[in-house]
């Protein structure tokens, strides 16, 4: 699994009322939710998101609430893929079971600028900055995650009969 798109760079501890605030969590409409995505941290965000977009952060990512709402916005905003140094147990678990992709890696945090074109290639664990021409290893994410991801989510992978 491949994705490539620009950074988009946010620092530590952005936690899920950031990702999307509670005043908006009084819908499941997922256009609706990423029209409000980051908006409270970023208000050009959803201006500027393009398809394919890597998200980049530093610790803590998705820290808070548990709602799913968070990565929901993310991914139905664009974002291919969130690069971070660590993220927050429950958003990490959340992230999985929508199919948004995830990575965790310093290095690449750091060596990542906002506007870089980014490249990760999810099956080798290997994240390429286009930009800068420096790549950084990642521990690829096993099969089975790696094929919930490709199927759109954990619920999607039981209707397909990937898991059981």
């Amino acid at each position: 699994m491949n994705f490539q798109g620009k950074a988009i760079k946010y620092g530590d501890n952005v936690d899920t009322d950031v990702i999307i605030p509670a005043r908006y969590l009084n819908t499941s409409d997922k256009k609706e939710l990423a029209s409000h995505c980051m908006e409270d941290i970023d208000k050009e965000f959803v201006k500027k998101v393009q398809t394919g977009d890597v998200m980049v952060a530093g610790d803590n990512f998705g820290c808070g609430s548990s709602r799913e709402h968070a990565p929901i916005a993310i991914k139905e905003s664009g974002i291919s893929v969130v690069i971070a140094k660590s993220f927050a147990r429950i958003f990490y678990r959340n992230a999985i079971n929508i199919g948004l992709a995830i990575v965790e890696c310093s290095e690449a945090v750091d060596g990542i600028s906002e506007g870089d074109c980014i490249q990760v290639n999810l099956d080798e664990g290997v994240i390429s900055n286009q930009t800068t021409g420096k790549s950084f290893q990642t521990q690829p994410f096993p099969p089975f995650i790696q094929k919930i991801i490709q199927n759109g989510g954990l619920v999607e992978s039981i209707k397909k009969g990937d898991i059981k």
